[in-house]
């Protein structure tokens, strides 16, 4: 039976924000909750090239709170996080929404956060030459400004990983920034912590990974302030946030398979699109095919089945 997909997650609440997956709520006013900040739930819609597609993709957003909440809960030796409590049980709903049923869609999906001051910077790290990082290595010799040695093979691994922040824009592309534009933008100790951070916590999610048969190309980070404390926020190591590979079966030279949302933007670009929206809907089998992705590695990396 294919899971029931959930592509809206209207809720009688303040809405905080909404993004091309995600969509935060304002609980800070529910006595029940202790006042904490954000209800964040992830929905089972998937975007490519900041382009929200036309079809949901099966427990896609379980996998990515569920997920989230395990790297969270796994990194706290490195930094601390937004999260306060991932939400698996209906006891843990009541009183969200007073005098309503709880909404069970919720369960598995959504998590309570603390609010945070969003940094306006992607942080992405890569220990792995690939993806749009290949395609201006091919042109330049170099990445985000950085040079690398040259004959580097497409997914080979680097000498040591890379740290290429971008923009965080609302709508449009990312842009990559150098370094000293990152530390004009958060100051240089802080630009400085960031970059350290990022740079632990890829290293240490990369080496676990491996031992589980993943490898962890690139990620994909967010970092917020939090009573002047550097935190992470958003999502962790996810397949949206991360470039997924699985290890028996690398070889530098070219693509690898992947467990991340990649054949989706391979559809994408072999279908013509002009990645402008609206985006053409997905093949049936492209979708079954990405859900049980998504299941397969969160059961790789946690050792358990998704709940």
């Amino acid at each position: 039976m294919t899971p029931r997909t959930v592509d809206t997650t209207e809720l009688p609440l303040p809405l905080f924000h909404r993004g091309k997956v995600r969509d935060s709520y304002d609980v800070s006013q529910l006595p029940l909750w202790g006042g904490k900040g954000l209800l964040m739930v992830a929905s089972d819609r998937i975007s490519a090239f900041d382009v929200i597609l036309p079809n949901a993709i099966p427990d896609k957003g379980k996998v990515l709170t569920q997920l989230s909440a395990f790297w969270f809960q796994k990194t706290t030796h490195i930094i601390q996080n937004h999260l306060v409590a991932l939400l698996q049980s209906p006891e843990q709903l009541k009183g969200l929404v007073p005098g309503k049923r709880p909404p069970v869609f919720l369960l598995g999906r959504s998590m309570l956060v603390q609010k945070a001051e969003r940094l306006p910077v992607e942080c992405v790290t890569r220990g792995y030459i690939s993806g749009s990082a290949w395609a201006e290595y091919s042109r330049e010799g170099k990445v985000s400004g950085q040079a690398l040695p040259t004959g580097l093979k497409e997914s080979e691994k680097l000498s040591r990983p890379l740290f290429t922040p971008t923009t965080k824009e609302e709508k449009g592309h990312d842009r990559p920034v150098t370094t000293r534009r990152l530390a004009a933008i958060l100051g240089a100790d802080l630009a400085w912590d960031v970059e350290q951070k990022s740079l632990a916590l890829y290293s240490f999610a990369h080496d676990y990974a491996l031992e589980q048969g993943i490898i962890i190309a690139d990620a994909k980070m967010e970092f917020g302030l939090l009573d002047g404390e550097l935190i992470l926020i958003d999502e962790l190591f996810t397949p949206d946030s991360s470039r997924f590979w699985e290890k028996s079966r690398y070889v530098p030279g070219g693509p690898q398979p992947s467990y991340d949302k990649q054949p989706v933007r391979d559809w994408l670009v072999s279908s013509g699109w002009n990645q402008e929206p609206p985006a053409p809907s997905l093949p049936e089998w492209l979708v079954k095919e990405t859900s049980e992705r998504y299941r397969e590695v969160y059961k790789k990396l946690t050792g358990k089945e998704l709940v």
